[in-house]
């Protein structure tokens, strides 16, 4: 399989603007619109560092992409005092079903012993995106024996009659800072809001890398062949993007030094590049990413080399 990526530039560089969006433009979400642009959501920051959801659409054709218009936002807010998502809300994954949009989010709660912890909700818009409202007030996916400290970076996608979701657990925390182990789990689901997680890890780490500590923001698409391509930011302990291919969606054979990029990097992302996105746009195959700072910089598009 072809996996080698062209950068196209930087799409959108956040400009401290309203009181909740000072800074960072981090997880770039796709999803393609009716007429044929793509909306792109992304979580922006307040200078307490609470995240809130917003979006920007762009036209993009072949290598040639422009933004339209500017950001709307906040489309969700960082939820109630005490709530799982009191610190902020990132979006991560968008579906379109039954004429309604749902957001899958993390809800962050900043805490002492640890720098923060993570549970999956989930808001819909019925008004294409234009507000989100939570559908439950708890987590869809939380703290479980499966999961006993923090999950997120959910993605969902289509399965049979149902939904999968692949998304990111910690099983550990280290002694300090950001020191953890971190890996990919999986969930189902019947009606996109009532989720049983599985116990087992389909993505780790790699034992043979002792600096990487960290798999996070899983994309997955179904290839013609019917076998699942995954995309993801891997930490050791600066972020690099990561690839696996699987025939079940549970077993994943990781081949990461198939993923690379092509030309030179500009400066906003010539550290790292991180949490992708992965889509399929008008018979081509983009990534959406971050660059250095992981949302300071703001995000890019790359297209699949053919």
């Amino acid at each position: 399989m072809q996996n080698v990526w062209r950068p196209l530039g930087r799409v959108f560089s956040p400009i401290a603007g309203e009181p909740w969006s000072v800074s960072h433009a981090a997880y770039p979400t796709a999803l393609t619109l009716a007429d044929g642009n793509v909306r792109i959501f992304y979580s922006t920051r307040d200078a307490s560092n609470r995240s809130s959801a917003a979006s920007v659409d762009v036209a993009i054709v072949g290598n040639r992409f422009e933004v339209l218009g500017d950001p709307r936002g906040p489309l969700l807010t960082p939820g109630a005092r005490g709530s799982f998502d009191a610190d902020g809300v990132t979006v991560s994954s968008v579906i379109a079903h039954d004429g309604k949009l749902y957001a899958f989010y993390l809800g962050w709660t900043v805490l002492v012993h640890v720098p923060f912890t993570n549970f999956i909700g989930v808001a819909v818009s019925d008004d294409d995106g234009q507000i989100f409202r939570r559908c439950l007030s708890v987590p869809v996916v939380g703290r479980s024996p499966e999961n006993p400290f923090t999950v997120g970076y959910p993605f969902v996608l289509r399965d049979g009659p149902g939904w999968r979701m692949w998304f990111g657990s910690h099983l550990h925390w280290g002694q300090q800072g950001m020191k953890m182990l971190h890996v990919i789990k999986e969930a189902h689901s019947a009606d996109l809001v009532r989720w049983t997680p599985s116990d087992a890890v389909v993505v780790d780490v790699a034992a043979a890398d002792p600096l990487e500590f960290a798999i996070s923001r899983p994309v997955v698409l179904r290839e013609p062949d019917n076998s699942l391509s995954m995309w993801y930011a891997r930490r050791r302990p600066h972020y690099e993007l990561g690839f696996a291919r699987s025939a079940d969606g549970k077993h994943w054979e990781r081949r990461d030094q198939d993923l690379r990029f092509v030309g030179t990097a500009e400066t906003w992302e010539d550290k790292e590049r991180t949490y992708p996105f992965v889509f399929d746009h008008s018979g081509r195959r983009y990534m959406l990413y971050n660059g250095n700072g992981y949302g300071r910089e703001g995000f890019g598009l790359a297209v699949l080399e053919q």
